[in-house]
């Protein structure tokens, strides 16, 4: 009998293994001392996403040596656990030492549920009071930060399922809806209803998008200015022809 190949690649500890997520805590149930359990069960739901969303992640092994994104947030639930049981210094220091590791500051207040994935994830600032809702997905250079010296809640609130696009900032205590995607380098100050997009600076709604089965394709996102310009050049040319015919019409025949 022909022995069958032996794959080279390691499975995928038991741990992290694909599992119901009923069972796993929100990020409002994160926000209150998580206990143990939940912390674990969030942290196995950050790594397991990381395969359904980077087509580049073959490997657990290479996940867990290679993802700054998930050491940012291993790291971060630890100084969050910390900063809940009002550690002193502590939770500040490792959220320091994380931004020399991963180049991603998520400061120790935040609140952010399972399945968060920020991709690459060099430049991201998550501010103190920010709350970041499930299975968002954040690209680099992202900013989920505030407008002043203002006390209180003064960071974004995600909502679930959200898609940050590269460079985007998110500035002031406002809502961003469920399903909603912010385009790459905009500015949004401003709520953004659910399942919209928001592009441009400062960001502007501009449409509804699919972002609940295709979170990855942003090629739905339209080139709004382009839009508007030739619309504007469509107009132009409309009115040129109308101004033609009405010089045509009163000039006087030789």
């Amino acid at each position: 009998m022909q022995q069958q190949p032996t794959s080279l690649c390691l499975p995928l500890p038991e741990p992290f293994r694909t599992s119901s997520s009923q069972d796993i805590p929100t990020a409002s149930a994160l926000a209150s001392n998580p206990p143990s359990i939940a912390r674990w069960q969030a942290l196995r739901e950050d790594f397991r996403i990381i395969f359904e969303r980077d087509p580049a992640a073959h490997h657990w092994l290479e996940v867990v040596c290679c993802y700054p994104g998930f050491h940012a947030l291993v790291l971060y639930r630890l100084a969050h656990w910390l900063h809940h049981r009002h550690v002193a210094f502590v939770p500040r220091l490792i959220s320091h030492l994380t931004r020399w590791l991963t180049g991603i500051e998520i400061h120790p207040g935040a609140v952010i549920g399972k399945g968060v994935f920020i991709d690459h994830g060099m430049g991201v600032v998550i501010g103190e009071t920010a709350i970041v809702g499930d299975y968002c997905l954040i690209y680099q250079g992202v900013t989920l930060g505030g407008t002043g010296k203002e006390t209180g809640k003064r960071h974004p609130t995600l909502g679930q399922h959200v898609v940050v696009g590269a460079g985007a900032k998110i500035l002031g205590n406002i809502p961003i809806g469920d399903y909603a995607r912010i385009g790459a380098g905009s500015i949004v100050l401003r709520a953004v209803p659910s399942r919209c997009t928001a592009v441009g600076v400062p960001g502007r709604n501009i449409c509804r998008t699919n972002t609940q089965t295709c979170p990855l394709d942003h090629g739905q996102v339209p080139d709004v200015e382009a839009i508007a310009l030739k619309t504007l050049l469509d107009r132009i040319e409309t009115l040129e022809q109308q101004v033609q015919q009405l010089t045509q019409q009163h000039t006087p025949s030789s």
